[in-house]
């Protein structure tokens, strides 16, 4: 039998993560919360360190989806999107929170040519940043809860 064990976040906390989830600019989440930009920040800190320390927004999604620290997104047809396999291989290390270079390590490629793929995997997701491209991968079921927690261990 598996536990599930929830991770608990404040209500400010959860709800700046999942403002960022949809694409939006931590200003946007902040003004659309009635916060200060400063205020926001700080919840999206706090948010990273108790979901098992993420340094990146993207991994905060990811690890909150997966955690069940915030609202999961309604799942969409995963024969809806057509990516690359070479854009797909991004989504994982994306919601890892590796940056361009990091990523280009990873799976050995150029640089260059990671930077177009993660264009194109944007492009392809409908997502408008890091964050939001964990949403739409994880809607779209590219991404998944066993994924994200084989790489916590």
């Amino acid at each position: 039998m598996t536990t599930v064990v929830k991770y608990l976040l404040a209500p400010r906390e959860r709800q700046v993560i999942e403002g960022l989830a949809e694409g939006d600019t931590v200003a946007a989440v902040a003004r659309s919360l009635g916060l200060t930009e400063n205020t926001a920040a700080g919840y999206v800190k706090l948010a990273k360190k108790k979901l098992r320390g993420t340094r990146d927004i993207s991994a905060a999604v990811a690890v909150g989806y997966a955690l069940r620290a915030i609202g999961r997104p309604v799942p969409l047809d995963p024969g809806a999107v057509c990516l690359l396999r070479e854009e797909r291989e991004l989504v994982p290390l994306i919601a890892r929170g590796l940056g361009p270079t990091e990523m280009a390590s990873e799976v050995h490629r150029p640089l260059n040519i990671v930077r177009r793929d993660g264009r194109r995997l944007l492009v392809g997701l409908g997502a408008k940043n890091r964050p939001h491209v964990v949403k739409r991968a994880w809607q779209f079921e590219i991404l998944t809860e066993e994924q994200v927690t084989a790489w916590l261990r």
